[in-house]
């Protein structure tokens, strides 16, 4: 209806025409005659010229017609002629209709001349551009009067040395009703989310009855609203766990509200002042219900993993994020580290050989957990190598006090000589790093059967998958925290090296800021124990001093910082800086009254490095994720290939303004 009031409405040539004779009629009637005549002549020149043009196109184009359809034999020309579909036929570098049958009339509105018309006016949905890049169906399916259609077309040209000779012919199939039933069956696939109160212990289990009945009634009913909307299936699997079932027209509106349940349960909060949180796992486009179920169990452990707090939407090639801006809080027993070291130790000691790799230029704690790894091997009597690659990085320092312990002589080995050390029953064992891209070595991750990983990062999209231990606890400050607990279960502290005691305390001093961040009550026991092994703090401080021209750097880079969005402050170097230098210039802009957040940006070998720090509310990794980062709440990095320092700040503005007004964290990427 609104295109054939569009075609009726529309100025035809004919149109101009009349109104140019109501105008000469009116210059007539106010007695100016010879303009009048002069008018009249002017516009039977003008409609002579347009009436000479038209059938001169008219005869060029049913000249190409009969060309193109005497070049075919009978029966290709019958069948045009005669098609069952709807066909036109048009220029496709001008758009003018040169030719349609009956049924392309019909549901375009019964129009009877199509000469002169353009076809982009007739169907504004229509692209032809698929046509001159050689295709043969249109990418998408077009919209015309209400129906849809899939649409089937060629070229053809009647003389070859002409581009003008281009014709395209195209077949118009509706398939509206195929169409819609493809939608009802995508809009009802079924969508099977899990809701787990992750800090049930904490916020719930320890109150007294009343208080406890009434925080779980409250949470109750905002998960029962939530799970309305859906007019989905919503029952209770356990104490903190529960199941709706719904279909998939309704996940974009949860999708739109940003999973506002996570707010809602968040306003539950205990007499201490702890809140309750939920963690949504939300499994879709599965071949079967026990698929969905299993993709939705490994939403929920991703969530988990991530630090709790947020929903995780987990299809067949990828996951996608939602909330997690939530500071993490420790909730972890002894129960699990105990059940790990066990797994641990077993694994140590069935292996031939224990291979202990980092991520791409390895810091204070991944170096301190993989001298960690090797001493539970040098216990256990077997062979251990740490992979150290050449080049610079933060490190450094700590690889020469190891290579300087006797017992670690020939320890460091590069990644290609540690491939050659590898057979079938070798351990490799991943520490600091959960993700497979960002490992040292790729090549090495691929070729060993047995992998353990130990790391406290939040878990990303991309992780190492089919690990036979995976030790991942983003609430712990450090792997050299979770390394240390392991050797506490396996070893006597005595037995432990003072190099290995120092390297171990190094990686927690780094990543818990001379343990004024990101600390609990795990955080110092490991320190005590690594402390009574014979750890020297005073050795360690020393590994952090840098020398005058990088403290110079350092400050040069606060210097220059610039406050965004009220308390986030970002410092640019346009030269290349030492990474320790820029970490440690975020660290100091952490210090200054009201800044919440912090941003480094530098360029190094044809990229960008972000160093990003974060005191409270703001959750860094969130931010640093959607440029390809990852890290932690408190701290976390990104880097950016192929970009000058200018589009990389453009690109974390726009990913603070994202966060900060409540976009979608990061994005998700194949799996």
């Amino acid at each position: 209806m609104y295109q054939k009031l569009t075609r009726m409405l529309a100025p035809r040539i004919g149109l101009y025409f009349v109104v140019m004779l109501a105008f000469c009629g009116v210059t007539a009637l106010l007695g100016q005659t010879q303009a009048a005549v002069a008018e009249l002549i002017v516009v039977g020149a003008l409609l002579a010229a347009y009436l000479a043009t038209a059938f001169r196109r008219k005869r060029e184009a049913d000249r190409f017609l009969k060309e193109i359809l005497d070049s075919m034999d009978q029966a290709t020309r019958d069948s045009t002629l005669n098609c069952p579909l709807p066909l036109v036929m048009f220029r496709p570098d001008t758009d003018e209709v040169v030719w349609t049958n009956d049924r392309f009339l019909h549901i375009t509105g019964g129009q009877e001349r199509m000469f002169d018309t353009k076809l982009s006016d007739l169907a504004p949905a229509f692209d032809s551009r698929w046509l001159l890049e050689g295709k043969n169906q249109c990418p998408g399916e077009v919209e015309l009067g209400g129906r849809r259609y899939q649409v089937f077309g060629d070229m053809a040209r009647a003389t070859a040395e002409q581009e003008e000779g281009l014709l395209a012919t195209t077949y118009w199939l509706d398939v509206t009703d195929l169409a819609d039933t493809r939608d009802i069956y995508k809009a009802t696939r079924p969508v099977l989310a899990l809701l787990l109160l992750d800090n049930y212990e904490d916020a719930i289990k320890n109150q007294d009855e009343n208080i406890r009945s009434a925080m779980l009634s409250s949470i109750v009913q905002r998960l029962t609203v939530w799970a309305e909307r859906s007019q989905g299936a919503f029952l209770r699997l356990d104490r903190d766990r529960y199941l709706c079932l719904f279909e998939e027209q309704y996940l974009d509106g949860y999708k739109e509200d940003r999973f506002s349940l996570l707010d809602s349960v968040r306003e539950v909060v205990n007499p201490a002042g702890i809140p309750a949180t939920v963690s949504i796992g939300i499994g879709v486009d599965a071949d079967t219900f026990e698929e969905l179920y299993r993709f939705a169990n490994l939403s929920v452990e991703m969530a988990l993993s991530r630090g709790g707090d947020q929903a995780v939407i987990k299809n067949r090639f990828t996951f996608e994020f939602f909330g997690g801006r939530s500071k993490e809080t420790e909730r972890r027993g002894k129960v699990k580290s105990r059940v790990m070291a066990s797994a641990m130790g077993a694994l140590v000691a069935d292996a031939s050989c224990i291979i202990v790799m980092g991520h791409r230029t390895p810091d204070f704690d991944a170096v301190g957990a993989a001298v960690g790894v090797c001493a539970i091997a040098r216990m256990k009597g077997v062979p251990h190598y740490i992979v150290r690659d050449h080049g610079s990085t933060p490190a450094d320092d700590l690889y020469e006090r190891v290579a300087r312990i006797p017992q670690y002589e020939g320890v460091l080995l590069d990644s290609q000589e540690a491939m050659l050390r590898a057979d079938s029953r070798s351990l490799l064992v991943v520490v600091d790093t959960n993700r497979p891209e960002q490992v040292q070595n790729r090549e090495l991750l691929d070729s060993c059967n047995k992998v353990a990983v130990i790391d406290h990062h939040r878990r990303a999209a991309t992780y190492i998958e089919g690990a036979d231990l995976n030790f991942h606890e983003p609430y712990a400050s450090s792997t050299c925290e979770l390394v240390s607990e392991l050797i506490g279960y396996l070893m006597e502290p005595t037995d432990l090296l003072p190099g290995e005691a120092e390297a171990l305390m190094s990686g927690l001093m780094l990543d818990t800021k001379n343990f004024t961040m990101r600390t609990g009550g795990r955080t110092f026991e490991a320190a005590a124990m690594l402390r009574r092994a014979g750890g020297d703090t005073s050795h360690v401080r020393k590994m952090f001093q840098i020398g005058l021209d990088d403290a110079v750097a350092k400050y040069g880079i606060i210097q220059n910082a610039k406050i965004y969005r009220k308390d986030t402050a970002i410092a640019v170097s346009s030269h290349p800086v030492g990474r320790v230098t820029a970490a440690q210039a975020a660290d100091e802009l952490l210090n200054i009254a009201g800044i919440g957040a912090s941003f480094v940006l530098y360029p190094e070998d044809g990229r960008v490095v972000i160093s990003g720090r974060s005191l409270n509310a703001t959750n860094v990794q969130v931010i640093l994720e959607a440029l390809g980062g990852g890290g932690n709440a408190g701290a976390a990095g990104a880097q950016i290939p192929g970009k000058t320092v200018e589009q990389a700040l453009a690109e974390l503005h726009e990913a603070l303004d994202r966060y900060f007004d409540g976009d979608k964290e990061g994005s998700a990427e194949p799996s």
